[in-house]
């Protein structure tokens, strides 16, 4: 793996991923609809995934062994008009890509969404998850019929540092509590599989790294549930201030359920496992917080007396975090 592409390189978990790929030597491409500067010696292109004939000449100038697709459309919204918007983003996008692939070989790896439903009797619960079930079914069909080299991580709940998406329960329950401030938050019964990203970026490097994954989609997850109120409530003991979360300040949103990953397909294929706890993964993700966004608030919590450095660049996540 010498020369990649990567698609969403300036969202969250992108932006991970680029810096672990610069770290080991590795040429990184990446694409976005409008200009982007470079933060970690990556290339930047101009390129609207939607477009078909684009990608494919995109992906003839790069020429990359590996693509990770990471970006999409993410909402969870449930009105009528998300429908086209994810139909574009999520699965078009990922479509062109997989065509494009037939033309200029390149192993593809695509990050799905452990919302995802895995049997046909079981609907999509929104636009976002149906859109990105179709993909992945487009994607074990490039494979079986046109020896495609593709593999889709259905990645569950994602947090860690560099996640500045405030409307996201983890950097919104963080930044709340560290300013002295009490998150408002909904009942907190939903169970979430949390997955730290760096965990994340070492399944999609191992999935980029061994051909035992093409034609597979594996989840990537901890495979354990644990409820929106625990998790506000390990954050809240970890920041170490006396402001407490108002539960049942929001309405919980309509039809969420629980998406726990099976994690043994992904151990068995990949030699993964989650590696973080959710303990350790909130600590380093309170640090972070405390010493870019509000550093003043180190100095009320014992923890985070060393904060960790920044990391700099536009962030943004491939799901819909819950509050």
């Amino acid at each position: 793996m010498h020369r990649v592409l990567i698609t969403g390189a300036s969202g969250f978990i992108g932006a991970h991923v680029t810096r672990r790929l610069r770290g080991l030597s590795v040429e990184v491409h990446a694409v976005s609809r409008g200009p982007r500067a470079s933060l970690h010696g990556e290339i930047w292109h101009q390129c609207d995934l939607r477009e078909e004939e684009a990608t494919a000449a995109l992906m003839r100038a790069i020429r990359p062994q590996v693509v990770f697709h990471l970006a999409g459309e993410v909402s969870g919204r449930r009105e009528v008009a998300m429908v086209s918007e994810t139909l574009g983003g999520n699965l078009l996008t990922a479509v062109n890509l997989l065509a494009a692939a037939t033309r200029t070989p390149a192993r593809l790896v695509f990050a799905g969404s452990v919302e995802e439903p895995h049997a046909g009797s079981v609907a999509p619960h929104s636009p976002y998850s149906a859109a990105k079930a179709a993909a992945t079914g487009y994607a074990m069909l490039f494979h079986h019929l046109w020896n495609i080299p593709v593999t889709v991580l259905r990645i569950a709940m994602v947090y860690g540092p560099g996640q500045e998406d405030l409307s996201k329960l983890v950097p919104y329950v963080a930044t709340e509590l560290l300013q002295g401030r009490s998150p408002q938050v909904g009942s907190g019964t939903r169970l979430v599989d949390w997955v730290f990203v760096d965990d994340v970026v070492d399944a999609l490097v191992a999935a980029a790294l061994s051909g035992a994954a093409d034609g597979q989609a594996l989840d990537v997850g901890s495979g354990t549930g644990t409820s929106i109120r625990a998790t506000v409530d390990l954050l809240h003991r970890l920041a170490g201030t006396s402001v407490a979360p108002v539960y049942g300040a929001i309405a919980d949103r309509a039809r969420d359920r629980a998406h726990l990953a099976d994690v043994r397909p992904a151990e068995e294929v990949l030699g993964w496992r989650a590696a973080t706890p959710l303990a350790e993964g909130l600590a380093r993700t309170l640090r972070w917080y405390a010493g870019r966004l509000v550093p003043q608030a180190a100095l009320h919590a014992p923890a985070f007396h060393r904060p960790q450095p920044a990391f700099h660049g536009p962030l943004d996540e491939p799901e819909q975090q819950p509050r």
